[in-house]
C-alpha cells in the first residue's frame, strides 16, 4: 500500500483513508499535578473575578446576596 491507495487483482483501484498516528497522553491529570493546579488557580481568579463584578454591579457582596436568598 503506496501514497494511500493499492490496486487487487482485477486492476480495480482501492482507496483507503490515511489514519492518522495514534498516541496516548500519559501524564496525571488528578491529584497535585501542575496541571490541576493551573486549573484551580485559573478557575479561583475566574470566581474571584465574578464576585468583583456581582458587588460592583449591584452594590451588595457576596454574604448579602447568600443572607437573602
Amino acid at each position: 500500500m503506496a501514497n494511500g491507495y493499492t490496486v487487487n487483482e482485477r486492476g480495480i483501484l482501492n482507496n483507503y483513508a490515511i489514519e492518522p498516528k495514534m498516541y496516548v497522553d500519559d501524564t496525571d491529570k488528578a491529584g497535585f499535578t501542575p496541571y490541576a493546579e493551573l486549573l484551580n488557580g485559573r478557575l479561583a481568579m475566574i470566581g474571584f473575578v465574578s464576585l468583583l463584578i456581582l458587588e460592583v454591579s449591584t452594590g451588595h457582596g457576596l454574604i448579602w446576596w447568600l443572607g437573602n436568598f
